[in-house]
């Protein structure tokens, strides 16, 4: 199966939701996005970029208590005629099982869907997924390190609290045939990357 990863290293929730804006534009119906970081990283911040990068009705939220929100495409938006946004947290669920009861594989062939906290779980609904790990840069512990229940993010997510401002390094791994081409051009100038394979 191949395998790529791009590293990228940005500052607050803007440059985080521009840069998944950039790699929104740039998805198609199908595509399986799995995101990880601990609680406040940035994943329904950069769930939000990627929604307006897909050109979906405004106002997504974190999912956390209804496990699954749909975000229509809009007709009269940047991308008309381009797929919904399936945005799912799979915190609360233990198992691939469970994320079977909630019939993913209804739309993940029509939509893009994107899954927090979704590693170990969701890997067998395509052959191709795009990994993206969320970490802060400085001073924090290392993704999925964080004990807790999610809803922190939530709030900075959907403008109550303030999301601080601490650099981001965002990971992405591509695996399967979708990605085989290598990481699609995301990078303004300004930002830094590392690549890896």
């Amino acid at each position: 199966m191949s395998e790529w990863t791009l590293s990228l290293t940005v500052d607050g929730p803007e440059r985080t939701q521009a840069l998944a804006e950039r790699l929104g534009a740039r998805l198609r119906a199908g595509d399986l996005l799995v995101l990880t970081g601990e609680l406040g990283a940035g994943k329904t911040t950069f769930t939000q970029g990627l929604g307006r990068g897909l050109g979906v009705r405004p106002g997504i939220i974190s999912p956390t208590f209804v496990l699954v929100r749909r975000h229509p495409n809009v007709p009269d938006g940047p991308r008309p005629g381009g797929p919904d946004l399936v945005h799912v947290d799979a915190y609360r669920l233990d198992s691939a099982g469970e994320v079977d009861d909630i019939d993913l594989e209804d739309t993940v062939d029509s939509a893009v869907t994107v899954v927090e906290w979704g590693a170990g779980k969701v890997e067998h609904l395509a052959d191709s997924r795009l990994e993206i790990v969320l970490e802060r840069a400085v001073g924090a512990a290392p993704a999925g390190g964080a004990a807790g229940e999610p809803g922190q993010e939530d709030a900075a997510a959907d403008g109550t609290e303030e999301e601080d401002a601490e650099p981001r390094r965002i990971t992405l791994t591509g695996i399967g045939p979708r990605w085989a081409g290598g990481p699609p051009p995301l990078e303004p100038p300004g930002e830094s990357s590392a690549r890896g394979h």
